[in-house]
C-alpha cells in the first residue's frame, strides 16, 4: 500500500500542464490517529475530559474542532477521530491518560489516509462525485460529513473559508479515490506537492 501512495502522489503535476493549478493536493502524514468511542452514558464526561486537556470539547454533531494539540472530527454517533498535531509513537497512551475509562481508543495511524485538498477549482472537483451541496452557505469551515465517491467512503470536511478540505480514506481505498480525484481535477490541473510541505491549520 505505501508503495501505491507513494507512487500516486509523487510531487508533480496531473492533468493539463498550461496554466496555474486548479488542485493542489498535500497528504498529511505528520499525524497519530485514533478513534475514541464513548462508553455508554459518558459522553458528557468525555467531553469535559476533552476541554480539560486539551481545550477544546468534542463537537456534538458533524463537525470538527480543534485544541491543544489534538484536532477531533466527529464521526458518528458518540465517535470522534483524534488526530494527533506531532506524530507519536504511541497515540492510544496520550489519549488514555484523560480518557481513561470514559472511551474506547484504536489507533488508525497506519489504515487511514489524509489528503488536503485547495486551489481555486477545488470545489469543482469534488461536485463532480460528492453528492453533498459544498456551497459556502450550506457547507463552511470545521463542517464535517461522512459521505461516499464513486461508491467509496469518504470523511469530508472543510479546513479554512479558501476553501481548503481535507478527505479521509481507508488505506486500502486509497488507490481508486486517487484514480478518481486525478481524472476528475485533469481539466484544472492538478499539483501534487511532497507530504506535509504545507503547514496545516486543522
Amino acid at each position: 500500500m505505501r508503495e501505491i501512495i507513494g507512487t500516486a502522489l509523487a510531487p508533480g503535476r496531473t492533468g493539463t500542464q498550461s496554466g496555474a493549478p486548479g488542485l493542489v493536493v498535500t497528504r498529511c502524514r505528520a499525524r497519530a490517529t485514533a478513534n475514541v468511542i464513548a462508553r455508554r452514558g459518558l459522553v458528557p464526561q468525555l467531553s469535559v475530559a476533552a476541554q480539560a486537556a486539551f481545550g477544546t470539547a468534542l463537537p456534538a454533531g458533524p463537525r470538527m474542532a480543534v485544541g491543544r494539540g489534538v484536532t477531533f472530527v466527529w464521526s458518528g454517533p458518540d465517535s470522534w477521530l483524534a488526530e494527533v498535531h506531532d506524530h507519536v509513537a504511541d497515540v492510544e497512551s496520550l489519549l488514555a491518560g484523560p480518557f481513561g475509562g470514559l472511551a474506547a481508543i484504536c489507533e488508525q495511524t497506519d489504515s487511514r489516509v489524509l489528503l488536503e485538498l485547495r486551489g481555486p477549482r477545488v470545489r469543482d472537483v469534488l461536485s463532480k462525485g460528492v453528492p453533498i451541496d459544498l456551497h459556502p452557505d450550506r457547507f463552511r469551515t470545521h463542517d464535517v460529513a461522512l459521505t461516499a465517491v464513486g461508491h467509496i467512503s469518504i470523511q469530508l470536511r472543510q479546513v479554512s473559508d479558501e476553501p481548503a478540505y481535507c478527505i479521509g480514506v481507508a488505506g486500502s481505498f486509497f488507490a481508486s479515490l486517487w484514480h478518481w480525484l486525478e481524472s476528475s481535477a485533469a481539466e484544472f490541473g492538478c499539483d501534487v506537492l511532497a507530504p506535509d510541505s504545507t503547514e496545516a491549520r486543522w
